[in-house]
């Protein structure tokens, strides 16, 4: 029997609305009607997530499991905040996500961008469960996280310069980095934190994992923030052989890359702001 899955964006780059906040990073809310799911959970900057899910009516007191697609702060900085708000959730997300990770600054200097206040130890004491996602693992019946994901394209790279030690010596791969997906019955959807692996590497894979199944819906960050033009031009032709239906980038794609989607696919782009909500009829395509 068929079912809905319902998609709200709790923490996002932008938003529409009395009351509704914005801040660097992504969350979102999956609802599938008998479970509950998070997807990342923003920076945590004044109690944002707590905040917009409040105006937007969800609850989190149903939740059943926090996914996190990688161990940067702008994903990872609401947990601690809803550990202590939350009973006893499962945690999914890849043992590298809770390594150091460093960025640089202007001055030459470096600062931490890794789980803000959590390690492994303070995590397991508030979690029911913490499950390592290294390779693809099913969270709730029909939907997924991928795990690491293979780096095939030549084009694509994790978008920035980012490393594992404060000497900003060694480069962080970021093999943390991880999509969410599921079947709908127009096709594959998928939602994206940051896709450090690349859009692209992330799509091909799913394809692969779904037996080439066809995508439907494209949700979250790029990062294509830093992207050169050719970069961006050879995604947006690699989306058109993909045949990806319908594009909601937002968070780190960046507002040049973002433009340039929508006026690749003219009527097939949407905001991806706090807020956004969209619901898909859960069966396999065609």
């Amino acid at each position: 029997m068929n079912h809905t899955i319902r998609i709200k964006i709790l923490v996002e780059n932008t938003a529409h609305g009395h009351g509704i906040l914005a801040e660097h990073g992504i969350s979102f809310w999956i609802d599938t009607g008998s479970r509950h799911l998070l997807f990342d959970t923003g920076q945590g900057l004044a109690n944002v997530l707590i905040n917009n899910a409040e105006r937007l009516q969800v609850r989190f007191d149903p939740i059943d499991a926090i996914v996190l697609s990688h161990g940067h702060y702008d994903h990872t900085g609401g947990l601690r905040n809803l550990l202590a708000a939350v009973r006893e959730p499962e945690i999914y997300l890849h043992p590298s996500a809770l390594q150091p990770k460093y960025a640089p600054d202007d001055d030459g200097t470096s600062r931490s961008i890794g789980i803000p206040g959590l390690d492994e130890k303070t995590i397991r004491r508030q979690v029911k469960r913490l499950v390592w996602t290294d390779q693809p693992t099913e969270i709730f019946e029909g939907i997924y996280a991928t795990g690491e994901i293979p780096r095939d394209t030549e084009f694509e790279d994790t978008g920035g310069p980012f490393y594992l030690d404060k000497e900003l010596r060694n480069p962080d791969p970021l093999l943390d980095d991880q999509a969410i997906f599921f079947e709908s019955s127009q096709g594959t959807v998928v939602l994206i934190g940051c896709a450090h692996s690349g859009i692209i590497n992330t799509l091909q894979y799913i394809k692969r994992l779904t037996c080439d199944r066809p995508i439907h819906a494209v949700i979250g960050g790029m990062h294509l923030v830093s992207a050169s033009r050719e970069r961006v031009s050879r995604t947006i032709d690699a989306l058109r052989r993909l045949k990806v239906e319908r594009l909601c980038p937002g968070h780190c794609t960046g507002p040049a890359a973002t433009v340039e989607l929508w006026s690749a696919f003219p009527g097939q782009c949407f905001p991806c702001r706090v807020g956004a909500d969209f619901t898909f009829t859960v069966g396999k395509s065609g």
